[in-house]
């Protein structure tokens, strides 16, 4: 059998190493120096100024920027003065009431530059005593056809349209639409598709119910007044009490809906269906 051992002479291993200097460069050290990884280092950054971090284990950088940080969060909570309103409040509350009236009186004056009747507190006080009478006359029929508007409330406005140069005839359809377009006025079924609301109210007789076999729906039909006749839809998630044909029903907060250019209404949640008697 034959023996491949090699045997080598340390005499020229090093002879070796002499001419080659520049390979023993890349000898390995017996002891590498530790260094942290790059997530070690963020982690010790995170922990140490935490603003939960303890004292305890932190360097001394480390827990005097926690003991800075406890004494400041200290030092903002407490008031400059211990009374109960603090002058400066007081002050700050003072200085906005001020600018507040200020402006409010400055905007007055220039809405009264355009429309006189912005400068009086009661635009009545500006009409002639015939002026009064027609308004009061008008305001009085308007009464019924305004839900929720009371007479002195019309007069107002109908004053405030007549100050501001609109005929007695002008005035009444500007106050009547402005009072329909006021969000819980009942309005003829008519306007409803022209009431610029997402929801709208409306008072109506049953004239006809339909049969629906949808689960979401619990009842459908149509409700008219003296003016047109609308599509209403009672949803089943609304709980409302059931109506039957010939009902009289004021709905409060019905939301409108389009379908093939035609408008209808819903009764939702919030939509208050009163049955009169």
């Amino acid at each position: 059998m034959t023996s491949r051992k090699t045997v080598v002479d340390k005499d020229s291993v090093d002879a070796q190493n002499a001419k080659y200097p520049d390979e023993t460069r890349y000898a390995v050290e017996d002891e590498p120096e530790l260094r942290a990884t790059v997530e070690l280092e963020s982690q010790a950054k995170v922990d140490t100024n935490h603003p939960d971090a303890r004292p305890e284990g932190m360097t001394l950088e480390g827990e005097e920027t926690h003991l800075a940080r406890t004494m400041e969060k200290k030092r903002t909570r407490q008031r400059l003065d211990d009374r109960q309103q603090s002058s400066r409040e007081r002050r700050s509350r003072e200085v906005a009431s001020r600018g507040s009236h200020e402006r409010r009186q400055a905007f007055q004056e220039r809405a009264a530059s355009v429309a006189p009747s912005q400068g009086s507190t009661d635009p009545r006080e500006l009409c002639s005593r015939a002026e009064l009478a027609k308004i009061n006359e008008q305001a009085a029929r308007l009464v019924e056809e305004c839900d929720g508007w009371s007479r002195a409330a019309i007069a107002r406005r109908l004053a405030a349209r007549v100050v501001d140069g609109a005929d007695i005839s002008r005035a009444v359809l500007d106050v009547v639409e402005g009072c329909q377009r006021e969000p819980g006025t009942v309005v003829p079924i008519a306007a409803v598709p022209e009431v610029d609301r997402a929801t709208v109210s409306l008072d109506g007789e049953i004239v006809q119910l339909w049969a629906t076999d949808h689960p979401a729906i619990a009842q459908s039909g149509l409700i008219a007044d003296e003016t047109d006749t609308i599509k209403f839809t009672v949803w089943e998630k609304s709980r409302k009490r059931p109506v039957t044909e010939g009902d009289q029903v004021v709905l409060r907060g019905a939301q409108k809906s389009w379908y093939q250019g035609r408008c209808s209404v819903a009764v939702t949640g919030s939509t208050l269906v009163t049955v009169q008697e």
